[in-house]
């Protein structure tokens, strides 16, 4: 299921509202594989979703780089109050972005203003997960 990486800010919206509910999925699953897990805990599933919409292989080393700039970016703000992380899909949201960041599919200055633009449309990504 590979896609291209979005050309606009709107487009990253409309694909990142595509991967939560993706992740979301997930959720359903778990108890049968032994795990119980929240809608808070998605965002750990966004380096994994990372590496699927953008068909790149399940390799150790992939898997490695976006998990570890999604989860070391989030570390470092999750006790921000009320930050980007303040919300599930915000925290997902961040670290879907944070783990293109990880491998190297868009730079720093990219990721940013991103960030920027999904933390000042959270209304809008909220409605395109609901749809």
């Amino acid at each position: 299921m590979e896609k291209k990486v979005p050309a606009s800010a709107k487009e990253w919206l409309m694909e990142i509202a595509e991967a939560y509910k993706d992740a979301e999925e997930a959720i359903a699953f778990g108890p049968a594989a032994g795990v119980n897990f929240t809608e808070n805990e998605l965002f750990q599933l966004a380096p994994s979703v990372c590496i699927k919409f953008r068909g790149l292989k399940r390799s150790k080393n992939n898997i490695k780089k976006a998990t570890e700039a999604a989860l070391s970016s989030y570390a470092a703000t999750e006790d921000i109050p009320n930050g980007i992380t303040a919300t599930p899909c915000m925290s997902f949201a961040f670290c879907y972005i944070a783990s293109h960041y990880g491998l190297e599919l868009i730079n720093e200055i990219e990721a940013n203003e991103l960030l920027q633009y999904i933390d000042a449309h959270q209304n809008q990504l909220d409605k395109l997960i609901a749809i």
